[in-house]
């Protein structure tokens, strides 16, 4: 009968009884998400938008470089940043986030974060040779499309093919500095 007690009291600790069976465990408790800030850097090539993808430093999966606030950075300042750590570009990113995804990120102490994440487009300035995180990650440029099929966050795939699409788009209205199936003006000779 000794063992059937502990028995008892192994199992009351693991799955300890309660008066209402529907009681939802502590996991489905959602807190807001943390904020991080992504810089998406493009270029154009040929007249095709391409993306720079990065690989994460624990799974190797293609992302877009991203991270934490910054104290005395704006949100926009601090994407640019991450982008010159994670993939050693520089550039001028917009003021204004493009939209967001959302991802649950592991932390070193074994924890997942749920995050929210603001994607800040930087058109690339200047490529360097060395950087801070060069050792860490492989940098990479894809065309809009290929990389939106690359990244695991379907928000962010949906984020970087809409950026392609438009600025494909805008690219051909602006061709040759007019908009497009405009005529060419002639020139007074």
């Amino acid at each position: 009968m000794a063992k059937a007690g502990f028995l008892t009291r192994l199992f009351s600790w693991i799955a300890p009884a309660t008066d209402d069976a529907r009681a939802a465990p502590a996991a489905e408790v959602q807190e807001d998400p943390a904020s991080q800030y992504a810089a998406l850097v493009w270029r154009r090539r040929k007249g095709q938008v391409e993306v720079l993808l990065v690989t994460s430093r624990e799974t190797r999966r293609w992302i877009i470089p991203k991270g934490w606030p910054m104290k005395n950075r704006a949100p926009h300042e601090a994407a640019a940043r991450e982008a010159f750590e994670e993939a050693g570009v520089e550039g001028k990113p917009v003021e204004t986030p493009l939209g967001a995804f959302h991802y649950d990120k592991l932390l070193k102490n074994g924890e997942t974060r749920h995050c929210a994440v603001d994607v800040f487009p930087m058109k690339v300035v200047k490529t360097l040779e060395k950087w801070p995180e060069k050792g860490q990650r492989e940098r990479k440029w894809f065309s809009a499309q290929e990389a939106a099929g690359l990244v695991a966050e379907p928000e962010l795939s949906e984020i970087v093919q809409a950026f392609g699409m438009a600025n494909s788009k805008a690219k051909a209205a602006n061709a040759n500095g007019r908009p497009e199936g405009r005529p060419r003006a002639k020139s007074a000779s």
